[in-house]
């Protein structure tokens, strides 16, 4: 993957971080290229903490880490809690994917350090007790988006039979799971948000992450074969109603053109499908038994998890999931852990998948 810096000037009393950044990326393969570049994969974006701004992305799979440049340092004692009220915020209003806080070694801490925030898995440290050891820190915080290769594009075949155009039993059964979820009182991050942001700011993570209603987490059932239907992106899950916009039918995934393939009916403006559709569809293709699929941003105790913060959406992390559920005693009623993220949850119905769940839901997903 490409990569590159924004107004880089303004990070020259960072010299050393810089460089180190450039290393560790070059060392794993990764070429500095002009941001402009629309091909450009991962952009590092010097911001002030208290007036920060975007990066206008040039391409949808461009992500963006705003490295904060100005503005006061944390020490590396402060609690979680503190880093993430501090930057939270900034990293929303920056529109960034990643925030990097990097801190200069001191007297009292000789250790290379930086405290990373993240859209959905909330603050962490990343220490090391050399500089090689600190840069390969920072690189394993960025490789999940180094590295990623988001599969996001559609593909729409106006070719839905007209017996499918006002639904079927299984966009029946989702439109009920829809409605179930909304009496489950989720949150669309795994921590409180609503304490992190002023009224503004979560004004504006609605806009930015398309979160109105229940507009997070998806669900699909399959069709027949390894059809399945699943819920448009961004739409409410507590009422989904309409073909072709709540109700995507997916009929596979394009490798050449990196694009699920659906089958919508020729008279509606159609939506996209939820970016997990490639995970779901991994699932699907490998483990006819399983008829449905619920994706949720909560926890149960005691569950397998992926271990790397892959992207929603990517190609890796729907790899992640579906290695988990192929290591499950009976991968079509596999619960799976997504990193400081939610859960993955196969089963042979919707009705069942809620049944067996039913008392054992957390709310807030414990980071890890």
């Amino acid at each position: 993957m490409r990569y590159g810096f924004s107004n880089r000037e303004e990070l020259d009393h960072l010299p050393e971080f810089l460089e180190g950044l450039d290393r560790a990326l070059q060392a794993h393969g990764h070429q500095l290229a002009d941001v402009t570049d629309p091909e450009v994969g991962l952009v590092l974006h010097p911001i002030d903490p208290d007036a920060p701004r975007p990066f206008r992305r040039q391409g949808r799979g461009t992500y963006v880490v705003s490295i904060v440049a100005r503005g006061p340092s944390p020490s590396g004692g402060e609690p979680y809690e503190a880093i993430l009220a501090r930057y939270y915020p900034a990293m929303i209003r920056s529109l960034a994917n990643l925030l990097v806080v990097p801190l200069p070694p001191s007297a009292d801490n000789p250790k290379r350090q930086a405290f990373v925030v993240t859209l959905e898995r909330g603050a962490y440290p990343v220490r090391g007790n050399s500089s090689a050891e600190f840069y390969q820190g920072m690189y394993e915080a960025l490789a999940p988006l180094a590295q990623s290769c988001l599969v996001i594009d559609n593909i729409f075949d106006t070719d839905l039979p007209q017996e499918l155009w006002d639904g079927d039993e299984h966009t029946r059964s989702m439109a009920w799971a829809g409605a179930r979820l909304e009496e489950l009182d989720l949150l669309p991050a795994p921590f409180p948000i609503r304490e992190i942001l002023d009224e503004r700011d979560f004004r504006h993570l609605k806009k930015l992450y398309q979160i109105g209603g229940l507009s997070y987490g998806n669900l699909s059932t399959r069709h027949e074969g390894n059809l399945f239907w699943m819920s448009g992106s961004g739409v409410d899950k507590s009422r989904l109603s309409v073909v072709g916009r709540d109700f995507l039918l997916v009929k596979g995934y394009n490798r050449e053109r990196n694009a699920m393939v659906l089958s919508v009916p020729p008279h509606v403006e159609p939506n996209r499908v939820s970016v997990d559709a490639i995970e779901h569809w991994m699932i699907y293709t490998e483990h006819p038994e399983v008829g449905a699929i619920l994706h949720i941003h909560a926890w149960i105790d005691g569950i397998r998890s992926t271990q790397i913060n892959y992207p929603c959406g990517s190609l890796e992390l729907a790899e992640a999931v579906a290695e988990a559920v192929r290591q499950e005693p009976d991968p079509g009623r596999a619960i799976i852990g997504l990193r400081n993220h939610g859960m993955t949850i196969t089963g042979p119905s919707l009705e069942e998948i809620f049944a067996r769940i039913e008392g054992r839901v957390q709310t807030q997903v414990p980071m890890m």
